[in-house]
Formats: C-alpha cells, sequence, structure tokens
C-alpha cells in the first residue's frame, strides 16, 4: 500500500487432490509490479477490514519450503481462493441473472476480465509496451493480437479523432 503496486512474482494453484501449491509465473515477464488506482488500493483495504477473521491465517509453500501467507481473499473455509473458485463463482451469478432476465448474459471468467481489461487498456490510448508490461506478457504480440479485441466503433472513434486533428 505504501508504494501504491502490486508485486506479481508467483501464482497460486490447486491440484487435482485439493493441495495448494504456490509456482512461478508461467514466462519471466509474469513477474512485474503493476501501479494500483487509489480505487484499488480502497477496496483491497474494504476487504481486507471487513473480511471474516480465519481461525488461522492459510499458510501455502512452494517447491522450495518457502511460506507464503496474507492471501486477499479466502474461501468460505478459510483457504485461500484461487482461479476456479472465481470461475464458480461468476458461473452461479450468471445463472441466477438469467433465470431472472430475458437477455441472457454470456459466460463470464476471471480470464475474460482480463481480456476485457486488456482492451479496455488499449481502447484508452495507454501505451501498447506499457500495456505488455502490465499484463505480463513477453511477447508484444499476445497483447495486440490475443488479449486486444477491437471492432468497428473503435475503428469508427479512431477515425473521428484524425479527422479532427
Amino acid at each position: 500500500f505504501k508504494e501504491g503496486r502490486l508485486r506479481v512474482e508467483r501464482q497460486l494453484q490447486r491440484t487435482r487432490d485439493m493441495q495448494y501449491i504456490v509456482e512461478d509465473t508461467k514466462t519471466p515477464s509474469g513477474v512485474r509490479f503493476v501501479p494500483m488506482t487509489k480505487e484499488v488500493m480502497d477496496c483491497f483495504r474494504h476487504i481486507l477490514e471487513n473480511r471474516e477473521k480465519p481461525k488461522a491465517e492459510p499458510v501455502v509453500s512452494d517447491a522450495k519450503g518457502r511460506l507464503y501467507h496474507g492471501f486477499l481473499f479466502l474461501n468460505k473455509n478459510g483457504r485461500p481462493m484461487v482461479a476456479l473458485h472465481w470461475e464458480k463463482y461468476m458461473q452461479h451469478i450468471r445463472e441466477k441473472y438469467n433465470k431472472i432476465y430475458k437477455v441472457q448474459m454470456p459466460d463470464v471468467t476471471p480470464h475474460v476480465c482480463r481480456h476485457t481489461f486488456c482492451s479496455n487498456m488499449a481502447n484508452s490510448g495507454m501505451n501498447p509496451k506499457t500495456l505488455q508490461y502490465i499484463m505480463g506478457h513477453s511477447d508484444i504480440g499476445v497483447t495486440l493480437n490475443t488479449y486486444t479485441h477491437i471492432g468497428y466503433e473503435d475503428a469508427s472513434r479512431e477515425m473521428k479523432k484524425v479527422s479532427n486533428a
């Protein structure tokens, strides 16, 4: 919080036999600092201040025996949440929504949110190399060709900018 940034250096996984493991990022480019906005810091503070205190702080070790603790999100059993927890949570929300409303919500996963973030940052004019760094991609092509989704409205908006210059 002091420096307003997140250090991304590991990833938390859960194995098929329900064991938690800490692994390195997929590539060295995955290790990075990500700046936090004031809103993100406020949100994280709110989560930490208002979550139920676990009976015991969860601790997970990596292959070298290093211990990790202080996880931001815990499940109902006081264990750290991993991507699968979020996928199921989002699936449950979508199913509830789709039972009520005629216009159906598409399948949204945490990874879809990552694509949305990347597209929104690109559409906002973020420098592509900065976006590549924030996303933790070793290849700019992955950032621009896989994670950034552009359509007609984006092209139209850019053409208007150029014609007004």
